[in-house]
């Protein structure tokens, strides 16, 4: 079997072991494999691709993962999903929203609402600021008020 093909499949097998590890080590060794690939593509002896699967290796790991895990690792607790990228905008009502019941489109979606307090309510067309989610009820106030 052709060398440059067995460095292949090394990158291969070290790409799927980062997959279930996540730590972004095995995807360095996946790239020094391609190194010694390339080694021993232009005629390089055994050696030669050994040694450059070990440089490539070591200056992916020393240079290239900790930018990319400090990118990965700030960019994860700012990154909203689900009902809480919700919170802070604003919506229109669509039936009146008073402290029991009522409705209001956020983009394209339509949700239940309530007022946050008890004797607040909205009419049809009021723009309003999602304050918190409650099950599946937007809990809303006063857009001008709030912000």
């Amino acid at each position: 079997m052709a060398a440059w093909l067995l460095w292949m499949i090394a990158s291969g097998l070290f790409v799927a072991g980062e997959v279930a590890s996540g730590d972004l080590v095995l995807l360095m060794f996946a790239g020094g494999a391609l190194g010694g690939m390339l080694v021993a593509l232009a005629g390089g002896a055994v050696a030669v691709q050994v040694l450059a699967f070990i440089a490539a290796s070591a200056l992916l790991v020393a240079v290239v993962r900790p930018a990319a895990k400090a990118h990965l690792e700030n960019r994860m607790p700012q990154h909203l999903d689900g009902v809480q990228a919700l919170i802070g905008r604003t919506a229109r009502v669509t039936r009146p929203v008073d402290a029991s019941s009522g409705r209001i489109q956020v983009g394209a979606d339509e949700w239940s609402a309530r007022s946050q307090y008890g004797g607040e309510t909205f009419d049809v067309g009021a723009t309003v600021r999602i304050l918190q989610v409650d099950g599946a009820t937007a809990v809303v106030g006063d857009a001008l008020e709030l912000g």
